[in-house]
């Protein structure tokens, strides 16, 4: 039996229950694809991050992987990766990932948490009548990046959080990232997301989400930085800014488990 060093992670969260769980999982070496699919279907977490030391053009290679498959990005166990190793080499402030379809990502301690460096991937409008038909909304402008995501603007947060969508719908388009967003009341943005199609249906907060929000969001709003917050059961929020081709993301994180997983 092999044992595998395993931490559960809320990340963009300051407490327990906040946030949204990723599992991180130190590696020597990449197991096969199958065998990490299937641990993180037994970790049930929206992700689980797997890491591996690389000394290349990174300080890691970083993937992850939903119950259902792997994916292109994911801020928010990127996010916990970065916790999970400045919190274990302590004298360092900074720590670089390559990744396999979004390039390098860094994690940088800042203040009482973390700055997450993400791709700007930038929407273009796009009709797409069956995700609005799917999501249930009224939208205000629909948009579309080629790495699936679909962002649909409605009109104010209430419509936000009124949100029922279909979820055997959304499966049934494909692995696709749905996003309904407007302007928030208490926060600049608001957001929830749908990803049935990886086998959650409502991702409590987003990371890759707002790489693509915020390149929308702050010419909008005029300004580079601005406020989120993921309108989720758990909620979170995440302080956006856009610098050039690059996104921004500020959070915490609390490490809620440790321990070892026995393959």
């Amino acid at each position: 039996m092999t044992e595998i060093a395993f931490a559960q992670i809320d990340a963009f969260a300051d407490r327990p229950f906040t946030g949204n769980p990723a599992g991180v999982m130190p590696l020597d070496a990449w197991l096969d694809d199958d065998v990490l699919q299937a641990i993180a279907e037994e970790n049930n977490l929206s992700e689980t991050a797997f890491i591996v030391p690389s000394g290349a053009e990174a300080d890691y290679e970083l993937r992850w992987f939903t119950p259902a498959a792997e994916v292109a990005l994911c801020g928010h166990a990127t996010l916990a990766s970065g916790h999970f190793i400045l919190n274990t080499i302590t004298e360092r402030s900074e720590v670089s990932f390559s990744t396999r379809q979004a390039g390098i990502l860094t994690v940088r301690r800042a203040d009482t948490g973390y700055e997450l460096e993400l791709p700007a991937w930038t929407p273009t409008p796009k009709p797409m009548p069956e995700i609005v038909a799917a999501l249930g909304v009224e939208p205000v402008a629909t948009l579309w990046h080629d790495k699936g995501y679909a962002l649909v603007v409605v009109a104010d947060e209430a419509a936000v959080r009124a949100a029922q969508p279909d979820g055997r719908v959304i499966k049934a388009l494909g692995p696709f990232v749905h996003i309904v967003s407007a302007r928030g009341d208490a926060t600049d943005v608001v957001s929830r997301v749908f990803t049935d199609y990886f086998d959650i249906p409502e991702d409590p907060v987003t990371g890759s989400a707002h790489a693509v929000m915020t390149p929308y969001w702050a010419p909008i709003l005029g300004r580079d930085s601005f406020s989120a917050y993921q309108a989720s059961k758990r909620g979170g929020h995440v302080a956006c800014r856009l610098a050039g081709d690059r996104v921004i993301l500020g959070g915490q994180c609390v490490t809620v488990i440790e321990g070892m997983f026995n393959l």
